[in-house]
């Protein structure tokens, strides 16, 4: 009797030890393969140093949601259990079924309306149980809020070549960074500051409204006139987009010392510049913007051409002969608009959907010393290479593609520069120029992404409704591509001093079940399923009432 007392004693003294020694030193086990529950550092770093309440809202719920978003919604609902734990009280969450919580129709109408306006568009989710096909309405995503501010973030994000198994899967490795992204931007205290260069293109501003006003979120935007500014000190990023004029040494000089002092870069150049000289052709030039040594001393050529991209490629509307006494006009595939579905290794990247370029030439990487070079965006390797100057024809849009044309293999036209840069004015700076007291040939580690195409963060405008249209969406098949995400997620990785993009590299592999079989042996594995936990547990009762008999008979 005195033993077993020692042992029950024993036992309430160990487990209140491990409760104690819990308290002081927390931590947790994530025993899954890709390490699904564990939080990025960055992430945990955000959670801790929260002053104030963050309230989550999530909208992906719903009685008779599928199987797929039934997934999308315990990895979010798991991840905000994570952000609990670090975050504590800081962190709380609520899951809104719009069904129950509004019943009158008119007014959840108006709320799927509002969360549409705030960037949470409503999608219609099909389902196929037992052969009957079902369809949902579905809301995938978050409002967060802190200190009366709010942002909205949709939560459903992938690529839309991707099978929507792939989609769903892609945004759940997504899930951590669109919600710690959210709780970075709306917590901020101080908004980084960008500039644009008002004075070296022609870019009317219509054409820069929809990234201007995404970038307006959570950055502080400030036109600048290179010309006129004696130094780009102050700012956190440049923004250079579709120069058309050559910049002079002073301006350059600017650029460069900003970048040499750890200032952040993003280049959209065109080398190229396509003029249309008939209805039957357009003329493609050389374009020089006097950039071209300065990204060469950095690590990266601006090659004078344009790409022909065979496998992926939008289409514009072409005439393409007579329909009666009609043009008969079609949309046809133009090989001078690649859609980039290839990209590299960077959370910049990581899942995004294709993007929209157009007239966009190749990049080659040069050496430089200390400079890591990481290509982004990529085309097919179905390519032909077309050097400027050269006259483009529409007829070859109606012609038999020749695979033998298409052999160039696969071309760079987006990359991303990390290290300490050089200067372009080493050794040129006299000591009598007044420049040299400030003058560095080489300073602080930054980071500077280049892209071969000056239309990738350009919107169009439509003129018949007088309004701009949204950046990467392509009027003629009605598809919006990800442009925005990539200029957006590019200046994130620029100016994220936290490094909470790099939860975008999360990676959950998907383990598809067998279809053939699971719709053959179905009955099988269900009666498996329940007959066999019953026969082990009365087994399991059958050898215990044995083995009782047995020891007190």
């Amino acid at each position: 009797m005195k033993n077993k007392i020692l042992q029950i004693f024993f036992v309430i003294a160990t487990v209140v030890g491990l409760n104690i020694l819990a308290n002081h030193f927390f931590f947790r086990l994530d025993l899954t393969e890709e390490k699904r529950f564990t939080i990025n550092n960055a992430t945990k770093n955000l959670l801790k140093n929260l002053d104030d309440e963050v309230y989550v809202k999530v909208y992906l719920t719903g009685k008779g949601i599928p199987a797929g978003f039934k997934r999308l919604e315990n990895a979010v609902r798991e991840t905000l259990d994570e952000f609990q734990i670090y975050g504590g009280t800081k962190i709380k969450y609520a899951f809104i079924d719009l069904n129950s919580e509004y019943k009158d129709e008119k007014t959840r109408n108006e709320k799927i309306v509002q969360l549409a306006q705030k960037g949470i568009p409503p999608t219609n989710a099909m389902a196929n149980e037992d052969g009957k096909k079902t369809q949902s309405l579905i809301i995938p995503g978050a409002v967060i809020t802190y200190k009366g501010k709010e942002i909205a973030t949709l939560l459903l994000k992938g690529n839309k070549l991707s099978s929507p198994q792939q989609i769903l899967n892609q945004s759940y490795e997504g899930v951590e960074y669109q919600l710690a992204s959210a709780i970075k931007n709306v917590t901020a205290t101080q908004k980084k500051k960008i500039g644009f260069f008002v004075n070296y293109s022609k870019l009317p501003a219509v054409n820069q409204l929809d990234l201007i006003g995404a970038l307006k979120k959570n950055y502080e935007l400030y036109p600048v006139d290179l010309r006129q500014s004696p130094t780009l000190d102050g700012l956190d990023a440049v923004l250079v987009m579709k120069p058309d004029q050559v910049f002079n040494d002073d301006d350059k000089y600017k650029i460069d010392q900003f970048i040499i002092n750890g200032g952040k870069a993003l280049f959209f150049i065109d080398a190229v510049k396509v003029d249309s000289v008939a209805r039957e052709r357009s003329l493609a030039q050389i374009q020089s913007v006097g950039l071209e040594d300065l990204l060469f001393k950095y690590g990266v050529r601006l090659n004078p051409n344009l790409i022909k991209d065979a496998q992926m490629c939008a289409a514009i509307p072409l005439d393409v002969g007579n329909f009666g006494n009609k043009a008969n006009i079609q949309l046809v595939p133009w090989q001078y608009y690649p859609l980039i579905n290839t990209f590299g290794k960077s959370p910049i990247v990581k899942n995004l959907d294709a993007i929209y370029t157009k007239y966009v030439g190749s990049l080659d990487t040069v050496k430089a010393n200390g400079i890591s070079k990481i290509p982004l965006l990529m085309t097919s390797r179905y390519t032909q290479i077309l050097k400027a100057p050269a006259v483009m024809s529409y007829n070859f849009a109606n012609k038999k593609l020749d695979a033998n044309d298409y052999k160039a293999g696969v071309q760079i036209v987006g990359v991303l520069l990390e290290g300490k840069f050089e200067s372009l004015f080493t050794n040129r700076i006299l000591p009598s120029d007044s420049r040299s007291v400030t003058f560095k040939s080489e300073g602080k580690s930054s980071k500077i992404i280049v892209c071969s195409d000056g239309d990738i963060p350009v919107n169009d405008f439509d003129k018949t409704q007088n309004m701009p249209l949204p950046l990467g969406f392509d009027k003629y098949s009605g598809n919006t591509f990800a442009n925005k995400d990539f200029v957006l997620n590019a200046i994130d990785y620029l100016l994220d001093d936290n490094g909470v993009i790099t939860a975008r590299n999360k990676e959950v592999v998907l383990r598809p079940l067998d279809k053939v079989a699971l719709q053959d042996e179905r009955e099988y594995w269900q009666m498996i399923n329940l007959v066999v936990p019953i026969v082990v547990l009365i087994l399991a009762g059958l050898l215990k009432g044995y083995w009782r008999k047995r020891q007190y008979a």
